[in-house]
Parts: C-alpha cells; structure tokens; sequence
C-alpha cells in the first residue's frame, strides 16, 4: 500500500500546508471541502502542489517531519521543480 506526503497551498507562494495519507484523494477532498477544522481550513490551502509516494508508513512520517523542518524556500524550489506553475494537481486524481 502507498502512503503519501502532499503539500497543499492557498496559491502560488502562498500559504503551504504539509501532510501524510493512505487515502490522498479522500483526505484532499477533505481539506478542499473544509470538513476538517484547523490550519487548512483557516489559511484556505486547497491547491494540492506537490505529492511524494512512499512505500511504508515510518517513511511516509520522516519524510513528512522532513519537510515540515525545511526552510520555506527549499519547499518552494521543491514544488517548482516538478510543478513550476503551481497546478492545482488534484482534478487529475480524480
């Protein structure tokens, strides 16, 4: 089974948001649909930007832990080099 690390963001160089997940596709129709209060609901993070596919739970959480530490623009250059305009990559998900 995948897990995923994603990064959400309320637009380009805007707000980023950092999580892990079995289900992306569920858990980001939950940040989009705001059903889930918190941090992704008030900063209106619902471009999911970036998505690292790992094959077992521990790393799936150092990664995300990883990134959560990095420096912001070491998650922009992150983003940028696999998504330069800032997709919105869910719709090509579902």
């Amino acid at each position: 089974m995948n897990y995923y690390v994603y990064i959400l963001a309320s637009g380009r160089n805007g707000t980023l948001y950092i999580g892990v997940t079995r289900d992306l596709i569920r858990r980001v129709h939950q940040h989009r649909e705001q059903t889930c209060a918190g941090f992704a609901g008030k900063y209106k993070v619902k471009d999911l930007v970036h998505v690292d596919v790992l094959d077992d739970p521990i790393s799936a959480i150092a990664r995300e832990k990883q990134l959560k530490n990095w420096h912001r623009d070491w998650k922009i250059r992150l983003i940028e080099e696999r998504n330069p305009y800032w997709r919105d990559l869910y719709p090509e998900l579902v």
